[in-house]
């Protein structure tokens, strides 16, 4: 037993020594390995290369822009940007595509399920643009979903905080926030805007324009009411500053919504004072009177023998409302004598008539920072008959916007200034040019007082008590296949006050008015808008700073 107990001793080898060089063996093995890598990455960075992860996500570039605020004169908000949620997709991250498209046709009913589902399926594209500018509301809804794939980012929206108030002047801006129409465009054009980054807003100056808010809204107001009250398919009024030319205001109904650029390819909705042209009757015995005074063919109270209708060829020219007896040219004003017109006319000559229309500014079509005008449209021949009748406004059709500045030019001195919607300042006047002597408009302003205070006057309606209103009517006929349609007219009225010394021009059209019990049947421009522009001038005379007197 002693021996056994005392036998050979087991020797038992420590693994500690072995654990050791095992372990160092790979920490060696891993130092290697970072080394190598780090070699690797300094050598590409050296080389200036870039590692790109795969699973990275790029957007594109940004095709959205910051704009700057529209102001009124007076500083008030017409126009500006704010963030709003873009909604995209990484068709990559979807899950399931027709869960996503069922629920976002849920929420967008215009989206094509068809072509949607065929965006979202191609899982090379890592970002597809949805729809831009939704509200916070909808972007809300659709996070709520909760669908895989589905992310917002915040883009540069344009908004309107007076819905369609002078939405003709402002244009219109198009899907990455570029001005496509109105002072919209001119600001892409004249003025700049900025690429739009994520987090970074724009930092333009504010464009201040010339339109007075409150003197729009007047305008628009008066507007919507008349065509209520005489049943027109649209109407239009613009106030001028006649001695700078500044817009103040530029209506025209139906309105469009800034907002919505679609509206803008409704022809119901063309802007009736630059982008139409009109033959507007008999407010153009004011330049028919002025070219006579200008060429010394007749003064005010030489007499012509209205007596008889003016004949050429199978067409006769007759007087509404004849009086039976000679009328001077004061009277021919007053009391609208087409036949007088047209006699003033025919003693000008279509030479110097034609001549007179260019320098008067008719002939060749001119532009705002609004936009371009229409051109007007001039007779193909240029001969007798159309002598006559140009004499009282048809046969030439012009924008009412370029005839609003000519008619500022008749009673401010005999300056023309071109319709601008910016403020007038040294650094924006524009050079004027004197078209006809003050002499002549001091003529023109008497004619059209002489025109609303006179008891056979045809703008006596539009007589407003203490702001000293003259003006004239217009009643014109629409063109139609093969002559004129009798019943469908614009009524119009040219307009300015205080005419001892104009500051502002009004002109008022109507569109196809009908007759009604008030005006005792009568669609003439006398009966209508006349009493409009007066009610106009009562309204916007204290926004303007002119008091009764």
């Amino acid at each position: 037993m002693l021996k056994a107990a005392i036998g050979p001793a087991r020797h038992n080898l420590d693994p500690a020594p072995t654990y050791a060089i095992r372990s160092f063996a790979v920490a060696l093995a891993m130092v290697v390995a970072f080394s190598a890598i780090g070699g690797q990455l300094v050598r590409l960075a050296l080389k200036g290369q870039i590692v790109e992860s795969r699973a990275a996500m790029t957007q594109p570039l940004t095709t959205s822009f910051w704009r700057p605020d529209i102001l009124d004169r007076n500083g008030r908000l017409l126009a500006t940007d704010v963030e709003a949620p873009t909604l995209y997709a990484d068709p990559a991250l979807i899950i399931d595509v027709d869960v996503v498209v069922e629920h976002l046709v849920q929420v967008f009913p215009e989206f094509d399920p068809v072509e949607l589902r065929r965006s979202l399926s191609d899982r090379n594209r890592r970002y597809v643009r949805l729809k831009r500018g939704i509200s916070p509301a909808l972007a809300q809804r659709i996070h709520n979903f909760g669908l895989p794939g589905i992310a917002f980012r915040n883009e540069p929206k344009r908004v309107y905080p007076n819905g369609s108030l002078a939405g003709h002047v402002l244009g219109h801006v198009n899907i990455d926030n570029k001005g496509t129409s109105g002072i919209e465009r001119y600001i892409d054009e004249a003025i700049g805007i900025e690429a739009a980054h994520a987090g970074a807003p724009g930092s333009l100056e504010p464009l201040r324009i010339s339109l007075d808010i409150a003197v729009q809204h007047a305008v628009e107001d008066e507007l919507r009411a008349a065509v209520q009250q005489f049943g027109a398919k649209g109407a239009a009024g613009v106030i001028l500053d006649v001695n700078t030319g500044e817009v103040l205001a530029a209506a025209s109904l139906p309105p469009v919504d800034p907002a919505d650029r679609t509206q803008s390819l409704d022809p119901a909705r063309l802007d009736k004072l630059a982008d139409g042209v009109y033959e507007l009757g008999s407010i153009f015995k004011t330049l028919t009177i002025a070219m006579a005074l200008e060429a010394g063919t007749a003064d005010l109270d030489k007499i012509y023998d209205v007596r008889a209708p003016l004949r050429v060829g199978r067409y006769i020219i007759r007087d509404p409302y004849p009086v039976g007896r000679p009328l001077s040219v004061r009277e021919i004003f007053v009391r609208s004598s087409n036949v007088g017109a047209g006699m003033l006319a025919l003693e000008l000559g279509s030479e110097r008539q034609r001549a007179y229309l260019e320098r008067f500014g008719l002939i060749k079509p001119i532009r705002s920072e609004a936009g371009p005008i229409a051109a007007p449209k001039l007779p193909r021949r240029w001969g007798k008959a159309e002598t006559i009748t140009i004499a009282y406004g048809h046969g030439l059709a012009v924008a009412p916007l370029q005839f609003a500045a000519t008619a500022a030019m008749l009673v401010n001195g005999g300056l023309f200034v071109a319709p601008t919607f910016r403020m007038s300042s040294p650094e924006t006047a524009r050079p004027v040019q004197r078209i006809v002597s003050p002499e002549t408009s001091a003529a023109i302003r008497d004619l059209m007082r002489s025109n609303v205070v006179s008891p056979h006057g045809t703008g006596r309606r539009a007589d407003v008590p203490g702001y000293e209103v003259g003006g004239k009517t217009g009643t014109a006929e629409l063109p139609g296949r093969g002559g004129y349609i009798e019943d469908s007219v614009i009524a119009s009225f040219i307009a300015a006050f205080p005419m001892s010394a104009p500051k502002y021009l009004v002109l008022v059209m109507l569109h196809e008015p009908k007759p009604t019990e008030a005006t005792d049947g009568r669609i003439t421009a006398g009966v209508n808008a006349a009493p409009v522009a007066g009610s106009i001038i009562a309204r916007t005379g204290p926004l303007l700073g002119v008091l009764p007197n």
